[in-house]
């Protein structure tokens, strides 16, 4: 392999006077020169190392010179190989035109002087690196472009840091590791090659302090405390991004070698990368702030009664979808056991809010002793007085645990199931959502008998892409029919069998056994 810094060229003549004669010039020029006396041996040296150029006579004992130039031209592997055309029978302006349209870049006609030759070399090779320049950079901006799409549309930390190293890594070549602080407090380091291998592991905090913006230098693998075996023995080029003095920054290892060009694409790379993350922190932060206000409005203790037994299961959406408004409530009043379940049309932390507010509405008017339709209609006429264009479903029940009579009124909300004797029977009442002030029908009764199981549930439970809820819903019918003995592994079993975290949406399940 010629080094870089060096022009390797290929020269192609079945005569070997003319060879010498072409090499020797060239060589005096500061070329790197190899030898090639046939059209076969041309092409098989040329598949075999690298030249920066051929000079080609036109006529060859085993083929023409116009067809080499055309194989090389014609392989995606040498089309970018100038050729240069000699010769000393095709001189005429129509075998030049035949040449230059056949893929040649340059056509001398013998008698060649030297100073020609090498001029003309230079020129072609001059032109063609500066076109490499520049299609090496628009290959660069254009995995810069892929790199920072990826990034940006993320929808977590980890795979954000898989992006940006699999991106550098492709971008500069070889190994490349980011770094960052998560919201936990813990370093973590992705390392990933060109070929898209890549793997994750704890950091040590980096030996030093960054600076607010964009900092770049020079160090090696051992004095960052980098995983053994990626970019060890050679010396790397270091860059960090920094927001703001109370933000972590993040860190970008590539191999050391980079021109201004490709100095440049890791400046934008770094500082794309650090806003990214930036941005994924603030989302994660949000994401548990809303998680950590939901959890608080949710009872913190189920009521413990003779003869019932309960269980309930919450999962908040992943971090990379927004918090949504779902809530249940179990709460004994007097001898009745109030059962609730909601959610809130939206998702955001304003959705978690207005959950809040319903659910407090809902308690206080539980408290002053109205049935299920009744606490509907005020919380309906609450939503409409207080909370316009707020929407939410939700479905209120009281039931007697001594007799199992109960009664139900829902807005919206999916029905609840009743499993007696593993049959599954849907508890269906057709009414709007609340937020819309429209009339109600009365309270639907039914009675749970002994052994029953009452199934409640969010949209969250059952809605997987590219399936209806009515599919879901018989899904859902095919596993709540056998209730296990444990009523928290029932609930365990249903999440397990119909969720597939991350979760798109949060999941709400409340199931209510009478033994």
């Amino acid at each position: 392999m010629t080094p870089a810094t060096e022009s390797a060229i290929l020269v192609v003549d079945d005569s070997a006077p003319k060879r010498y004669l072409l090499s020797n010039w060239l060589s005096r020029a500061g070329f790197v020169v190899s030898q090639a006396e046939t059209g076969h041996d041309a092409l098989k040296q040329i598949a075999a190392n690298h030249f920066d150029m051929v000079v080609l006579d036109v006529k060859l004992p085993d083929m023409s010179g116009l067809e080499v130039c055309r194989r090389i031209k014609a392989d995606d592997r040498t089309a970018t190989i100038p050729v240069v055309h000699v010769s000393a029978h095709a001189v005429d302006v129509t075998d030049r035109t035949i040449g230059l349209v056949g893929g040649a870049d340059a056509y001398l006609a013998e008698p060649i002087d030297p100073q020609e030759l090498v001029a003309t070399v230079q020129a072609v090779l001059r032109y063609y690196r500066a076109l490499r320049k520049a299609e090496h950079l628009a290959d660069g901006l254009a995995q810069l472009a892929r790199t920072t799409l990826a990034v940006t549309t993320a929808r977590g930390f980890g795979e954000l840091l898989a992006h940006a190293a699999v991106g550098a890594a492709r971008l500069f070549g070889g190994a490349a590791v980011v770094a960052a602080d998560t919201l936990d407090g813990t370093w973590t380091a992705t390392l990933a090659t060109d070929t898209g291998r890549r793997e994750s592991c704890e950091w040590t905090a980096p030996p030093d302090d960054a600076p607010i913006g964009f900092r770049k230098q020079t160090a090696r693998a051992d004095q960052w405390n980098l995983p053994t075996g990626w970019l060890d023995a050679q010396p790397l080029s270091v860059t960090s991004a920094r927001l703001r003095n109370d933000l972590p920054p993040l860190y970008v290892f590539v191999p050391q070698h980079l021109d201004d060009d490709s100095t440049q694409l890791l400046t934008q790379l770094t500082q794309a990368l650090g806003a990214a993350a930036e941005a994924q922190r603030a989302q994660d932060l949000d994401h548990r702030i809303a998680v950590t206000l939901q959890r608080s409005l949710l009872p913190r203790k189920l009521p413990e009664l003779p003869g019932v037994e309960l269980a309930v299961r919450y999962e908040p959406a992943s971090t990379e979808a927004e918090i949504g408004g779902d809530f249940y409530e179990l709460s004994l009043l007097g001898d009745r056991l109030l059962i609730a379940i909601g959610d809130v049309v939206g998702h955001s932390l304003h959705a978690a809010t207005v959950m809040a507010e319903i659910r407090h509405a809902l308690r206080a008017y539980a408290v002053e002793g109205h049935p299920p339709g009744t606490i509907i209609r005020l919380i309906d006429d609450l939503m409409i007085r207080l909370l316009p264009r707020e929407m939410a479903t939700l479905c209120v029940i009281s039931a007697d645990p001594a007799t199992g009579q109960a009664q139900l009124a829902n807005a919206g909300h999916l029905p609840p199931l009743l499993v007696v004797d593993g049959k599954v029977s849907e508890l269906w009442q057709r009414a709007p959502l609340l937020g819309i002030g429209h009339p109600r029908p009365p309270d639907m009764e039914f009675t749970m008998p002994p052994g029953s199981t009452l199934l409640l549930y969010t949209d969250g439970l059952i809605e997987q892409r590219g399936t209806s809820i009515r599919d879901g819903i018989a899904t859902l019918h095919e596993l709540a029919g056998h209730v296990d003995a444990d009523l928290d592994a029932y609930c365990d079993r249903l999440l397990d069998r119909l969720t597939t975290p991350p979760n798109a949406d949060d999941v709400a399940v409340v199931a209510v056994r009478r033994v």
